[in-house]
């Protein structure tokens, strides 16, 4: 897919219910390091990055630590070769008591350098609110929530 913005609805949808805006969050040219048994760049490289990705998403709403809970639907398009860039953009779907769930697009700049992007992988991660040394869940700091607005959960 060639765009010049990442888009998780087709331009004609309306947005989900309470939706973020797309945010970057990482971008990063992956190295020889990287790759697999196939010369391409491992599976579960691209997903700790997407767990980063989504966990500075996550943070906007809260004052504290976050974890993750879940990883959804995670759907690799493409593979990712070693000099790509890769952009991870992020958007909030859904904002509970103490979770928050987001959106993470991955998208590469090919390293032939025509400029062309393609999405390779997205994915729906659920992060939990925690604190204290028992890591317990937490409420999501409100004022946190509204400011990004979303509707506090009680």
């Amino acid at each position: 897919m060639d765009t010049a913005r990442p888009t998780s609805q087709p331009a004609t949808a309306p947005p989900p219910e309470n939706a973020g805006p797309i945010q970057p969050a990482i971008r990063v040219m992956l190295m020889p390091k990287d790759t697999n048994g196939m010369g391409t760049i491992f599976g579960g490289i691209i997903l700790s990055y997407i767990d980063l990705a989504g966990a500075i998403e996550a943070r906007r709403f809260c004052r504290g630590a976050v974890v993750t809970a879940a990883m959804r639907e995670v759907e690799f398009h493409s593979p990712v070769f070693v000099g790509d860039l890769v952009s991870f953009y992020t958007e909030t779907l859904r904002v509970g008591r103490t979770s928050v769930t987001t959106k993470v697009l991955v998208e590469v700049e090919r390293r032939e350098g025509t400029g062309r992007i393609e999405r390779v992988t997205e994915a729906e991660v659920v992060y939990v609110h925690v604190t204290g040394d028992d890591r317990q869940p937490t409420p999501l700091d409100p004022e946190c929530v509204e400011a990004a607005g979303f509707e506090p959960k009680v």
